[in-house]
């Protein structure tokens, strides 16, 4: 029992080492200003390997090539309009999180508009068709049956 606990409390300590070690990475850049633009630029540009992620928090590889892409064309100068579209021109309008609307992008823009105009009108035309089916009124023998099963069943006064 004594040899478990010592174990564990070995384990234990180990995984808080683990912590102490691990520490906020220094930035890549030299010139924190840069560093500043490059993550501010990366916010609004999408990981092209994760798709749901920006460039500034995914941990891919490509996500990683391409920061260290933006701080090089930082370094040379260029703009933050610049960088964009040096990544638009290499990887298309999807890098972006938000593209412009633009023919290449309108089914992306109208789609959902689309399709929720597409969900009403099926919707107004279900409606529709229930309200002009006719409700057939009970014969005498159905209105009858009725009658005693509700009767039976003490449900008919």
């Amino acid at each position: 029992m004594k040899r478990l606990f010592l174990m564990l409390l070995l384990a234990l300590a180990a995984s808080f080492a683990s912590f102490a070690w691990a520490g906020w990475a220094p930035p890549l850049a030299h010139d924190e200003a840069a560093e500043q633009r490059m993550l501010a630029i990366t916010r609004n540009l999408r990981c092209l390997v994760c798709q749901d992620e920006s460039l500034a928090a995914s941990q891919a590889s490509l996500a990683r090539d391409l920061r260290a892409e933006v701080r090089t064309l930082i370094e040379r100068g260029y703009t933050d309009q610049q960088v964009v579209d040096y990544l638009v021109a290499r990887y298309g309008n999807y890098v972006r999180f938000r593209p412009p609307f633009d023919p290449e992008t309108w089914a992306l823009w109208l789609g959902p508009y689309v399709l929720l105009a597409l969900g009403f009108g099926a919707l107004g035309l279900t409606i529709r068709a229930r309200l002009r089916r006719s409700e057939t009124p009970l014969d005498a023998a159905e209105f009858a049956r009725a009658q005693a099963l509700l009767a039976r069943n003490g449900e008919l006064e």
